[in-house]
């Protein structure tokens, strides 16, 4: 199966990002009318959980809204307000040498994935990230050094909360260092578990484990697969290898000797990190090396790799093969 990736700058929502929702919108309408329009939210309700969490968001959320066409189920999805449930897998490990490095393989399925990696300013400085629900980023970078990248926490529990894609948006729009991360991410309510790493500029970093029924636990832990403080998902933990990527990213990488930037990075596009479960949602869609103080992320498969800095940013297409019947 041929993939298409595309990169693109655009600094508000609007004739490109238009493009992008519109391609994208028939399969996301599908996921969020799956469990019925009443099980969503109303307009006023996420108009106020965006006023209340995340105010600063509330004149990007209504010119994307605009943008999609202004109709009152697009912009109930784009708040992510009370989202249904959605469950990826995913490796991320800060490189313990001299310069901040995250580290990151995104595993899902790519029937469910944008391919987009989108520059933009929003607010109040560059962001650059990988798009999801048209409004959300997978992961990221900021003009002020911040880095970010998220997995599946391993819990089935969903409650009150934004899908945490606009989270982390809403951390690179409106956060400078790690400190004013945690701050955010400890504030803002997620509906489902996510574990959430960030580093700065000056190699500053932190995990976070984000759970709508309980408050987030802030750790210096470099590394994160898909759980959090111990297994609660056994089904889930056995199919995506969980323990055994963190005992791999914890003793093979972290443990021993540092180990040269490149070898670190391309341990991801190897297994056991590297997932090949594609047929069943789980296979590696990218890797993406962000390098916060040089604003820069590189993106990477076993064959290939594309290079994108804020300061230096080229809108492009390309394709990625991946081993699965399209």
């Amino acid at each position: 199966m041929r993939f298409p990736f595309q990169s693109l700058a655009e600094s508000r929502p609007g004739p490109a990002w238009t493009g992008v929702f519109r391609r994208n919108w028939a399969a996301y309408r599908r996921w969020y009318l799956s469990e019925g329009a009443a099980a969503r939210p109303t307009y006023l309700e996420c108009r106020r959980a965006l006023k209340a969490h995340m105010p600063e968001l509330v004149p990007v959320w209504e010119a994307a809204s605009e943008a999609a066409g202004g109709g009152d189920l697009e912009a109930r999805f784009l708040s992510l307000w009370r989202p249904p449930a959605y469950i990826a897998a995913c490796s991320q490990a800060i490189w313990p040498g001299p310069e901040p490095l995250l580290v990151r393989n995104y595993d899902y399925a790519p029937a469910a994935f944008e391919g987009l990696l989108l520059k933009s300013r929003w607010l109040d400085q560059a962001v650059m990230g990988m798009s999801d629900c048209l409004i959300g980023l997978l992961d990221g970078v900021n003009q002020a050094g911040l880095a970010v990248s998220l997995t599946f926490g391993g819990r089935r529990t969903v409650g009150e909360g934004f899908g945490v894609p606009i989270v982390l948006r809403y951390v690179l729009e409106t956060c400078a260092t790690t400190a004013e991360a945690v701050a955010a991410l400890s504030r803002v309510p997620c509906h489902m578990a996510y574990n959430v790493t960030a580093v700065d500029a000056q190699a500053r970093h932190a995990t976070l484990f984000l759970s709508p029924d309980r408050p987030a636990v802030v750790t210096e832990l470099p590394a994160a697969t898909n759980h959090q403080e111990r297994i609660e998902w056994f089904r889930h933990a056995r199919a995506t290898a969980t323990v055994q990527r963190e005992r791999f990213l914890y003793d093979r990488l972290l443990g021993g000797p540092l180990l040269p930037a490149e070898d670190f990075v391309g341990a991801f596009l190897k297994p056991p990190l590297y997932a090949h479960a594609f047929d069943r949602g789980f296979g590696t869609l990218y890797t993406a090396a962000y390098r916060p103080a040089e604003r820069s992320v590189e993106l990477l498969w076993p064959d290939a790799a594309r290079r994108f800095t804020l300061a230096d940013f080229e809108a492009q297409r390309w394709g990625v093969v991946y081993p699965i019947a399209a």
